[in-house]
C-alpha cells in the first residue's frame, strides 16, 4: 500500500520534527536522535509535578500530541508499535523532573512496563521522586490477569494533568490517576486491519465481518462478528461495556482508531448517545482521533464514572490542540424554518394507478443504486445511484401526502419533495423539471407538453444541451419519442445513453473535470439512469 513516507527507518523522527515545527514553539525535543525520541514542553519550570507518558508510535496524536500545559510534560516515543528504550525514558524523566516529582503513566504492555519501570528505578538512584501507574482499561478479555491499556489512558493524562497544573502534590496526583484507572473501561471495534509502514497489509477480517475487542497495535480482536451497520456495531460494543457501568453520570471518550471518516464517527456518536447506556453518558470527549492504530478503520469507546471534581478537571483548558474538549451531551435542538420556507402542503388525494406507477419508477431506481454508483465512480464521485435511490425512498414514504388525483398539483408536489430530499445538482434540476411541468399543466398543456416544458426549463437553468454528456442526452429523446409509446421512448433513451460513452469531453457536470481516457467507453450515469427507468417500465408492462 502506498503511503506518504520517505523511509520506514526515518518515519518517526521526521514526523516528530514536523510536529515540532508546527507546534508554535511550545514544544521541543531532546538531543539523541534516533535512539532517544523525547518531546518536552518548552515552558516547563519544574516547579510542579511532571507527567511523563509514551510508548510506541503509530497512535498519533498520542503521545506527543498531548504534551503541553494541562496535560503531559513529556512524551517518550518508540518506533512504530515498539516500546521506547530505558535510556529514552530516563532522559525524559531527568529532563522535566524537579523537587515536586514525576508521575509515569504507562499502558499495560510488557515492554512499556519493563522499560518505564527500570527507568524509574534508575531515576530514583539519581535522587528523583518518581511514581508510576499502569493503565489497564481494556475489557475485551475479562479473564486476562493483565488487561491492556488503551484509549482510557487519555482520561488519566487529562485529570492528572489538571491536578498537576494546579500545583497538587505527587501523592495527590498519583492517587487521582489510580482512581481513574480503577474506574475506566474501554473496548474497540474495526472493519479493517491497519497498515504497518514497510510491511504488507494483513487482511484477516472476513467479508461482512468486523473485529471486536482489538488492541491498538494491529493485534487481532477477541472475535470476528457479523457487521450490519453502525447501530448494530455500537450495540455490540455497549453490550461489552454495560456490565462495568455502574450508576451515576459517566463521561465517554469516542476514539477514532485512525481510518474512520468524520461522518462515520458522528453517526457512531449518535448511536452511543441513543444506546441503552446513553442516559448515563453526560459528557463526551470526541469523536476524534485520540489514540489511533495507524490507519485502522475502527473506533473505541472508553467510559469513566465522574465526580464534580473530575468534570472540572476534564473541562479545564489545555494547550494541546489534539484534545477536543469534554462537552456535555444534550438534546438535538430544532429551530423553525424562516418565514416563507415552510412548504404549503397540497391536499392529499387518492389514485391507485398513479400511486402504483410512481412506486414502480422509484423501485426501479432503488434497484439500480449499486450499478449507477459503480458507473459514476468512473467519471464522478460515485453517488448517482445513492442520490436517486434516497430520493426514491423518500418519495415512496410521501405518497400518502400526495395529490395523486390531481396531475397538475402532483407535478408540483413531486418537485417540492425532490427539492427537500434529493441532494446535488440533480435534485435541483429535477425539482425545477417537475415544478415547470406543473406550471405548464396548469396552463392547459397535456402530459407530453408538460414534460417537454419541464425539459426546456432545466436546459435553460442548467445550461446543458444534448451532446454535453448529461442525463439530457437520454431524457430529451425519450420525451420527444414518448407520444409514440413507452417502448419508443425507452429505445430513444437507450440510444442517447449509449451515445454518451463516445463523448470524451463533457461540457457540464462533474464529468467536465475528468480526462477523456476515463470517460471513453462509459455511459454517463444520469443518462444511464433515465434509460434504465424507461426500459424497466417497458419490461414490467410486457411481462
Amino acid at each position: 500500500m502506498k503511503q506518504f513516507i520517505n523511509t520506514k527507518e526515518n518515519l518517526v523522527t521526521e514526523a516528530i520534527d514536523g510536529t515540532l515545527r508546527t507546534g508554535g514553539g511550545r514544544l521541543a525535543r531532546l538531543d539523541g536522535y534516533p535512539h532517544i525520541k523525547v518531546v518536552v514542553r518548552t515552558d516547563w519550570d519544574k516547579s510542579r509535578v511532571a507527567l511523563v507518558s509514551g510508548g510506541g508510535s503509530g497512535h498519533e496524536p498520542s503521545h506527543a500530541g498531548f504534551v503541553g500545559q494541562g496535560m503531559l510534560t513529556a512524551a517518550v516515543c518508540g518506533d512504530v508499535f515498539a516500546s521506547p528504550s530505558v535510556d529514552a525514558v530516563l532522559a525524559g524523566i531527568l529532563a522535566v523532573t524537579g523537587k515536586a516529582g514525576c508521575l509515569l503513566i504507562v499502558k499495560n504492555y510488557t515492554g512499556d512496563r519493563l522499560n518505564f519501570g527500570l527507568a524509574a528505578e534508575r531515576a530514583r538512584a539519581f535522587g528523583r521522586r518518581v511514581n508510576m501507574v499502569i493503565v489497564d482499561d481494556d475489557v475485551a478479555l475479562p479473564d486476562l490477569p493483565q488487561a491492556r491499556g488503551v484509549a482510557g489512558t487519555l482520561f488519566v493524562h487529562k485529570i492528572a494533568g489538571a491536578l498537576a497544573d494546579r500545583g497538587a502534590s505527587l501523592e495527590a496526583v498519583t492517587e487521582a490517576a489510580e482512581r481513574v484507572i480503577s474506574g475506566v473501561v474501554s473496548i474497540g471495534m474495526s472493519l479493517d486491519t491497519c497498515t504497518v509502514p514497510g510491511s504488507p497489509k494483513v487482511d484477516r477480517i472476513g467479508p461482512g465481518k468486523a473485529e471486536l475487542g482489538l488492541g491498538i497495535h494491529g493485534e487481532a480482536g477477541i472475535e470476528q462478528v457479523d457487521f450490519v451497520n453502525a447501530r448494530n456495531a455500537m450495540a455490540m460494543v455497549v453490550d461489552r461495556l454495560a456490565p462495568h457501568v455502574g450508576p451515576g453520570p459517566h463521561v465517554a471518550l469516542l476514539n477514532n482508531l485512525g481510518g474512520a471518516t468524520p461522518l462515520e464517527m458522528a453517526v457512531l456518536a449518535e448511536e452511543l448517545v441513543q444506546s441503552r447506556i446513553g442516559d448515563q453518558v453526560r459528557w463526551l470527549v470526541g469523536p476524534a482521533p485520540l489514540m489511533t492504530s495507524l490507519d485502522m478503520q475502527g473506533f473505541s469507546v472508553s467510559l469513566l464514572p465522574v465526580t464534580k471534581a473530575d468534570e472540572a478537571a476534564l473541562s479545564a483548558p489545555v494547550a494541546p490542540s489534539a484534545w477536543p474538549g469534554c462537552l456535555p451531551v444534550g438534546p438535538v435542538e430544532v429551530l423553525p424554518l424562516p418565514d416563507g420556507l415552510t412548504p404549503i402542503l397540497p391536499m392529499p388525494s387518492r389514485n391507485d394507478a398513479t400511486r402504483r406507477f410512481i412506486e414502480r419508477c422509484c423501485r426501479i431506481l432503488i434497484e439500480a443504486e449499486a450499478d449507477l454508483n459503480a458507473l459514476d465512480a468512473k467519471s464522478g464521485d460515485g453517488d448517482t445511484g445513492t442520490t436517486l435511490a434516497t430520493a426514491s425512498r423518500a418519495l415512496i414514504d410521501a405518497l400518502d401526502r400526495m395529490p395523486l388525483a390531481d396531475l397538475t398539483q402532483l407535478y408540483r408536489a413531486v418537485g417540492l419533495e425532490l427539492s427537500q430530499t434529493m441532494g446535488g445538482s440533480s435534485g435541483v434540476l429535477l425539482a425545477i423539471f417537475f415544478a415547470a411541468a406543473g406550471d405548464a399543466s396548469s396552463g392547459g398543456e397535456d402530459a407530453f407538453g408538460a414534460l417537454r416544458s419541464g425539459l426546456d426549463r432545466i436546459q435553460e437553468v442548467g445550461g446543458a444541451r444534448q451532446g454535453d454528456r448529461t442525463m439530457i442526452d437520454a431524457l430529451l429523446p425519450a420525451i420527444e419519442a414518448l407520444p409514440q409509446g413507452l417502448a419508443a421512448a425507452a429505445a430513444a433513451a437507450r440510444r442517447g445513453a449509449d451515445f454518451t460513452a463516445t463523448i470524451t469531453k463533457a461540457k457540464a457536470g462533474r464529468a467536465s473535470y475528468i480526462s477523456a481516457a476515463k470517460l471513453e467507453g462509459n455511459n454517463d450515469p444520469g443518462a444511464e439512469a433515465v434509460a434504465r427507468l424507461f426500459e424497466r417500465l417497458v419490461a414490467i408492462d410486457t411481462a
